[in-house]
């Protein structure tokens, strides 16, 4: 068991293009945003494990030797084992939570201790740690907040108990970890993923955990080997939704009118695939010509928005835009949400800070950042920003 403080980051994502044409066999583009979630990880001797999450108000305290007694036979099952209902609602009555919990506050408890108790299940006695994870990703955004924050549980438990290595140990100031250990961690932050969501795709995590691009098509990822820095304007409508009830109501217009939805479907797959292949084009040698196809943003909104999955308040987010010359598309779920923005290299300033308060101005959250963000990361205290290391009390 190691005795340093830990201190990791992961990114949240984006999708590029094919949301929801992905549930129907399409291919979907998701890219890794370079917002972030932020894990650190201080070895006690209280004996207690505790987890803070400023960014919602909980703090939670566990009795390491009450852990300790628990049955955790049912972790036995493999390297990874999947959780299941039973072994949850134990779980939940230990964290003391209701058994009707289905709160994001809750469930990120849940998959928290379900970790911990898994990850560390091999050590000589359960380790007494205080655990604090601060992001920069709002929650229930559509923005992969979860996964990062399952990523960054689950690399600094695999490295703080020597299952995975420190990538770290020669003191550079940030690292990350060899191919095999990535593998482990993103196993261990689907699992966690599991405990929140029930059935996950698995793209949020592997995106936070290897950062750049992700291709997904039926069940099939691949990472883009190249990716140009890409900056965007990331735009959170605030306007809440269901993806459940989305993702249905695009299933119900397929049934009823197929020969009408179907094309859309092929023409956002189409989209994709023409981004995927100028995205590779463009990491060798950019030029201003092919920032033009990345402008099919405006198509695929207009496809999305046929599909049943726009709203009032993404309507108004691309006219704001448009009107500085500028392309958007909703990213994820729809139906509210986030939205984001290209911004072509040599755009002036006052052009981007005008859409910027124009879109202020509507009550949305407006970030400017940048895509294709590297995946999950050890650093040293001073290798991150002052705002983010006064937020992690270091």
């Amino acid at each position: 068991m190691l005795s340093e403080v830990l201190l990791v980051s992961a990114p949240g994502k984006v999708i590029l293009h094919g949301e929801h044409a992905v549930v129907h066999g399409k291919v979907a583009l998701a890219v890794a945003l370079n917002l972030r979630t932020f894990l650190v990880l201080r070895p006690q001797s209280n004996g207690k494990v505790s987890l803070n999450l400023p960014n919602v108000g909980i703090k939670q305290v566990w009795d390491v030797a009450t852990l300790q007694l628990l049955d955790t036979g049912f972790l036995e099952q493999g390297d990874v084992p999947a959780p299941t209902l039973e072994q949850l609602e134990k779980l939940k009555k230990v964290a003391g939570l209701p058994r009707d919990c289905v709160g994001n506050e809750g469930l990120s408890l849940l998959a928290f201790l379900y970790l911990y108790l898994a990850i560390c299940r091999k050590q000589r006695t359960l380790p007494s740690l205080d655990i604090m994870v601060w992001s920069e990703l709002p929650p229930g955004a559509g923005l992969g907040s979860s996964a990062a924050y399952s990523v960054c549980v689950a690399a600094a438990l695999l490295t703080a108990c020597e299952e995975v290595t420190n990538p770290l140990k020669d003191r550079g100031s940030i690292g990350s970890w060899p191919e095999e250990d990535l593998k482990s961690i993103n196993k261990w932050a689907y699992e966690g993923e599991r405990v929140i969501h029930g059935n996950p795709s698995g793209v949020d995590n592997s995106v936070s955990t290897w950062g750049g691009a992700l291709r997904y098509q039926q069940g099939k990822m691949s990472s883009l080997k190249r990716l140009p820095a890409l900056q965007i304007l990331l735009t959170n409508t605030k306007v809440p939704r269901s993806t459940k009830a989305l993702v249905a109501g695009v299933r119900s217009r397929l049934i009823k009118f197929p020969e009408i939805m179907a094309p859309l479907l092929t023409s956002i797959d189409a989209i994709s695939l023409e981004c995927e292949r100028v995205l590779g084009e463009m990491a060798a040698a950019p030029v201003p010509e092919q920032y033009l196809v990345l402008e099919l943003m405006d198509m695929n909104q207009h496809h999305l928005n046929a599909l049943g999955v726009g709203h009032a308040s993404l309507d108004q987010l691309c006219q704001v835009t448009a009107a500085h010359g500028l392309h958007s598309k909703l990213t994820g779920a729809g139906g509210g949400g986030c939205g984001i923005t290209l911004l072509k290299p040599g755009l002036e300033r006052a052009k981007v800070e005008a859409a910027k308060q124009a879109l202020t101005g509507c009550g949305f959250d407006c970030w400017e950042t940048s895509i294709g963000a590297p995946g999950v990361s050890m650093h040293s205290a001073t290798s991150i920003e002052d705002p983010v290391r006064q937020a992690l009390g270091l």
